[in-house]
């Protein structure tokens, strides 16, 4: 697999996996925390510790907070896995009792080595023998007994869990010793850091000039919104709004895609199928791409009402650029209706700027 990689892999990566290998290697169970910043390469390090799994005969498992990302994880592992000879199949909720029937006879005769999903991992009848390591992607998306529910398929598997967001009860799981932690600290080579500027509402206009100039050049965009559809209670603007506006205006010379949590998983699949391709150029969603999205080609994130999402997000979401080596820039617009006090506006600025100030997600946290 190493050799087959268009890069080599950075000090913290190595470092990590050799953290990794031991723990896999001992008479013990393995229990890991996996914490790195946004683009850091936690996926590859996943992929190598599972490609340990496999080569020792045991099945893999990997759950994914949504569909979107289970899909993701599970292209890039056959991209990678299937020539190698190393076959990975995906286990989603919608699926039909048929299709379910075959993928898990898969897993039962040892045809089938990693077994990627959402929450369908642990429904009730989803038998995963022979498990040997278990790895939780975005582990604070997950409830605690959500994730024992799947180490329980495998009582003896080696546990990794992954996450971007430093959150207390990670912390607080590393001091009382339940979890070990391996730190990826530092960025692949070659990626240029985000410029991030905080906008008022003025500057809409220009901004979208600016995304559309982008996109003349053959470049994608993401340009999200916080609530799925308009409110008579608030004047947000809302994604399915926006879209309207969007693909009949400003950006009407591009092909316009669509994204929230009320799609069908179809809708979902095909709609990032066709941004991942370069199809759709720009993509108004909520904060469905929040995790896992990597469309190298996509260099300018706009976030309408920023001050609607708390940091965490906002570094998520801003990490969804600048995966290639194109400059990438996040552009965040802030709303301060006129009837909130002078001093509460001030304290959104303050919060917001720490973004345009660094990318070092373990500052912001």
């Amino acid at each position: 697999l190493l050799r087959s990689l268009p890069f080599e892999l950075t000090g913290a990566q190595k470092r990590v996996l050799d953290e990794i290998s031991e723990d896999m290697g001992q008479g013990y169970t393995m229990r890991r925390l996996l914490h790195g910043d946004v683009g850091s390469g936690k996926t590859i390090v996943a992929v190598c510790a599972m490609l340990a799994a496999v080569e020792s005969g045991h099945l893999t498992a990997m759950m994914a907070p949504t569909e979107i990302l289970a899909e993701q994880h599970f292209r890039t592992f056959d991209r990678l896995l299937a020539p190698l000879g190393v076959r990975t199949v995906l286990l989603l909720g919608g699926q039909s009792q048929t299709l379910r029937t075959e993928l898990l006879t898969a897993i039962h005769t040892g045809s089938a080595h990693i077994a990627v999903g959402t929450h369908a991992l642990i429904q009730p009848g989803i038998d995963l023998p022979d498990l040997g390591l278990v790895i939780i992607d975005e582990q604070h998306r997950f409830g605690v007994l959500q994730r024992l529910q799947l180490q329980a398929k495998g009582p003896e598997a080696d546990l990794l869990v992954m996450t971007a967001t430093p959150i207390p009860r990670s912390l607080a799981l590393t001091m009382y010793g339940d979890l070990d932690v391996s730190v990826l600290d530092e960025v692949p080579t070659g990626r240029r850091p985000i410029r991030t500027e905080l906008r008022t509402p003025e500057r809409r206009e220009r901004i979208l000039a600016f995304v559309a100039d982008r996109l003349s050049q053959g470049e994608q965009a993401y340009i999200i919104y916080p609530a799925i559809e308009d409110s008579e209670n608030d004047d947000t603007r809302s994604v399915v709004a926006a879209f309207d506006e969007l693909s009949s205006g400003p950006l009407a010379s591009f092909e316009v895609g669509l994204l929230h949590g009320r799609m069908t998983a179809e809708e979902k699949v095909d709609t990032m199928g066709r941004y991942g391709r370069g199809e759709i150029r720009a993509l108004v969603a909520t904060t469905v791409v929040e995790v896992g999205l990597d469309v190298p080609n996509a260099t300018v994130m706009v976030v309408e009402h920023a001050e609607r999402f708390g940091l965490a997000q906002l570094h998520q979401l801003r990490g969804r650029v600048g995966r290639g080596g194109a400059q990438a820039y996040c552009i965040l617009i802030a709303y301060g209706g006129e009837r909130e006090e002078e001093a509460g506006r001030r304290a959104v600025e303050e919060r917001l700027r720490v973004l345009c100030e660094t990318d070092d997600g373990f500052a912001i946290a």
